[in-house]
């Protein structure tokens, strides 16, 4: 955990967006953002690891969350804006969504296939 565990989990009860100053592994650097948290704890990490978890909309990726090792935060800080949660589903919900192929035919009743209807 970092140093300032108890202000994440409070800027989450409040609604309150973050800044963080993190190392960023995909870019072997360290990136500053304005984020909104979301929670701590495993969540979708494969590995098990304890991470925070932050939704950037500032980013220009299908997936905006953050998903942070404690040891991969440099510094944090609770900002005085707030978020409003619904913004995570709006962003995703604005995702494109892919053509599904048509499922195939179900067969009657009697065991047969209906075919196409003409």
């Amino acid at each position: 955990m970092i140093l300032k565990h108890a202000e994440f989990l409070q800027a989450i009860k409040e609604k309150r967006k973050v800044w963080v100053k993190f190392y960023s592994h995909a870019d072997s650097g360290v990136l500053e953002r304005s984020c909104a948290p979301m929670e701590y704890g495993p969540g979708a990490a494969k590995d098990g690891l304890n991470r925070y978890w932050l939704w950037d909309a500032s980013s220009n990726a299908v997936n905006r969350t953050l998903s942070l090792t404690p040891q991969q935060i440099v510094d944090f800080s609770v900002l005085g804006e707030g978020f409003d949660p619904a913004q995570f589903v709006v962003a995703a919900a604005s995702a494109p969504v892919l053509p599904q192929a048509e499922p195939p035919p179900q067969p009657d009743s009697a065991g047969g296939d209906k075919g196409p209807v003409l």
